[in-house]
This record gives C-alpha cells, structure tokens and sequence, in this order.
C-alpha cells in the first residue's frame, strides 16, 4: 500500500529518529495514563453514536499505526488479529467497510486485556520500526501523523467518557480535582482587541507538523473588525439564560430553533438546578457552577444565538487566526489550559491572558470548507479530512484536554453545529463602522 502525506508535513520532521522514539513513547503512554482512573466496565461505555467507548480508542490508534505503517513497512510482520482490521476502522472506506459506528459499545470481545494485549504488540513492532534503519520522509512524517492522530484520541477519549458518566445517576468522577468555589472572584473584564482591515496570511507554512486541511497558506482579505479579549463566561451566558434566551426565537438560526424546539433545550449540556442552585458536571462530578468560569459545552447554535443577543457575532475562522496570532504572548502556550494542566476544565482568565490556546475550543462562523488549492491524497489517508467538509463548523484554538505539543494557531477542529459534548465556547467578535 503507498502512503502519501502532504508535502507541508514532509518538510515538518526535524527531530531525529531516536527523538521520535522518544515521543512515540509517550504518547503511547499518555494514553494509557488517561485510563488508569477507569475500570474495564467504564471502557466499554458508549452512551450516543457520535461518541467511542474508551476501549475502542485504545484499539484504533493501534490499528492506526498497525494498517498504515506497520503492514505496510514490515515485510514480516504479521496482523495481531485480522478480525481487528474491520472492528476497529474508524471510517476509511477504501479499506473496507467499517464496523457500525453507533454499535461500538456492543463489542464485548475482544475484552480489555486483549486489547491492551493488541497495543503492546504493536508498540514492539514500532519500537523495532523506529530503533532499525533509517526512515523515508514519507514514512516518517506517517509516524508523526499517526502521533497526532493518537492525540486526537486523547481529547475525544476523555469527552467521550464524561458525557457517559453523566448520564449515570449517581454521576461518578473521573478524577477527584475539586475547585474551590470562586463565584466570589471577579471575572477579568472583557477587552476589545482592534484589528485593522488589510490582507493577511492564513494557513500553515510548512514549518511545523500539519494536517492536510491546514494547508496550502494563502491570503485572506480581511475588513477592520474588534475580538473580545477573554472567552464569553458562565456568569454571562446565565444573564442570556435568565434573560429568556432560549425562549426567543428571533436569536436562533432556523436550524437551531428547530434543535432546540426538538430537544427540548433551556439549557446548555451538563449544567442543571438544585434547589435554586445552578450545578454543573464535569469531570471531577457535578460541582457548583462557577461564575467566573468560560462557559462550556455550547454547541455552534447555542454560540451563535448568545452572540446575537449580546449584540455581537462570532468571528471567521480568518478573523480568529490573525488576531491568534496578533495578540500572540511569548508565554501563552506555556500558561495555556491544557492537558498537561490536568485541571480537566476550563478556567476563568488570568488578567492580561486572552485564552486564544486551551480552555476551550472557540466557535466561528465559518464553514469547513477546503482553502484553495487543497487536494487530499489519493490513498487512504486522503479520507483523514478532506471528506468531512460539508455542513460543518470550523473551531479553533485547543481546550483542556488538548495536549500542549498538538496544538497551534493553524488547527482547524470541525463539529456538526448541534454538536456540544466537546469542550467547546464562545469568543464574541464584532465589525468597526
């Protein structure tokens, strides 16, 4: 099977072979790291088709390096299972046809330690891969995709597993981190960050890791515009709430009155009253709602509806990355809420900290469309992105479970605009007449 990567990617690998190794590693282990709070039974959970049962992220990834690099590349390497190949194929057709998406959670066997069995197997093919001969650019830059797409695993993991133990009475905690109640905290003061009209570069210039979506750079031409300088808070969006918000449909999109009538909605996902009380679930259980706190889980309709009561809209995806990358601090991805943080939440701005990297991913108005001149591979690999870009959403910036070394200014995250189990919010934009 030939594997073709963007060159954009290509020309990314800098570290040496031993170096990726390294990062291998520890990616590998990261993974395991995030389900050593879960038992085999929290890992076969799968609690709506859009999500995975933590078992199956432990397998695809597997299955990822195993098709793409392992069989390929190995001339003796053997399939740990040939079964796997069609259970734990996420959505590449031209390799055959998936096992259904929504029935993941149906498969009991092969059990847990099978498929820890599986992870170690093909972590000793990789280890022998990567410690052996030099490898092709190519080749390379196919272990660096499959790195990041293990990360990708990594936030979808831990969001899959929290919206599974909300639906569970007793509402478990993944982890015992517990906030203190910081109501009493003033939220740092929304800024309005002026950008200038002019023509600006958009896109990934090949210098760092990307994927294919990413790329090729071009030039946007932008009209003056102002970005708030913080996420929208929880505090704000329940004077939207309480304002009777999701009661007026002149603020919704057709589309999201329809949702929201559909469903039922008063509220965003996780949150609920207690006696007068506003709680939310996260993933340390339900705990009381934090006023100061970006408000989370808001899906693309929700976003937009609060933006037009606030009398503002959502940026373009165009918008975002140039005033990212304007508003850039030299110690922002240090600060940055993200996996490493271990926090599992969105936190509430540090003065002067405008959030751009982690916390949560930022809607924008932008649809998921191809920059021109893009062209997806012909192979499978071509089905990573390209496919998907038709009635969906662009979001930027990363969240807290995003892993630090995966994120960057460039990343275009895409969801369905009913979607909100992701950690996902609101950053305000507006014209300048």
């Amino acid at each position: 099977m030939t594997m073709l990567v963007h060159e954009a990617d290509i020309k990314a690998q800098t570290e040496t072979q031993a170096e990726l190794l390294t990062r291998y590693r520890r990616i590998r282990g990261e993974t395991e790291q995030l389900v050593d709070p879960l038992s085999a039974e929290d890992m076969q959970l799968q609690s709506m088709p859009d999500a995975s049962p933590s078992k199956w992220h432990l397998a695809h990834t597997s299955w990822f390096f195993e098709t793409f690099i392992l069989q390929p590349n190995l001339p003796d390497y053997r399939l740990f299972d040939p079964g796997y190949h069609h259970l734990f194929n996420s959505y590449y057709n031209s390799l055959g046809t998936p096992f259904s998406r929504p029935q993941r959670g149906l498969l009991s066997r092969p059990d847990l330690d099978s498929v820890f069995a599986y992870r170690s197997a093909v972590d000793r093919q990789m280890n022998r891969l990567l410690a052996g001969q030099p490898l092709s650019p190519n080749l390379e830059a196919l272990v660096v995709l499959g790195l990041n797409h293990e990360q990708q695993h990594q936030e979808l993991l831990l969001t899959d597993i929290k919206h599974a133990f909300s639906i569970n009475p007793v509402l478990p905690a993944y982890t015992d981190y517990s906030p203190e109640d910081d109501d009493s905290v003033d939220t740092t003061d929304m800024r309005w960050l002026q950008i200038p009209s002019g023509e600006y570069a958009i896109g990934s210039d090949g210098d760092h890791f990307c994927f294919d979506n990413e790329s090729p750079p071009h030039r946007q031409l932008l009209q003056d515009f102002q970005i708030a300088s913080r996420l929208v808070s929880n505090g704000e969006y329940l004077e939207f709430i309480e304002d009777g918000g999701y009661r007026e449909p002149r603020l919704w999109l057709s589309d999201g009155w329809a949702w929201l009538q559909r469903q039922r909605i008063d509220k965003p996902l996780y949150w609920q009253q207690r006696e007068g009380r506003w709680y939310q679930f996260t993933l340390s259980g339900l705990q009381p709602l934090q006023g100061p706190e970006p408000a989370c889980h808001l899906n693309f309709y929700e976003a937009d509806a609060y933006a037009t009561w606030a009398g503002k809209r959502l940026p373009s995806e165009f918008e975002w990355e140039v005033a990212a990358c304007l508003h850039h601090q030299p110690d922002q991805l240090a600060k940055a809420n993200l996996l490493e943080k271990r926090q599992f939440r969105p936190l509430a701005a540090d003065h002067g900290q405008t959030q751009f990297l982690g916390d949560l991913w930022e809607w924008t108005s932008s649809a998921y469309l191809p920059y021109p001149g893009f062209r997806a591979s012909a192979d499978a690999v071509g089905e990573y992105n390209g496919k998907f870009m038709c009635n969906q959403k662009v979001l930027r910036g990363g969240s807290c479970v995003t892993p630090a070394d995966h994120i960057r200014m460039s990343y275009r995250n895409f969801f369905y605009p009913h979607q909100s189990w992701q950690f996902t919010g609101i950053r305000l934009a507006g014209d300048l007449l």
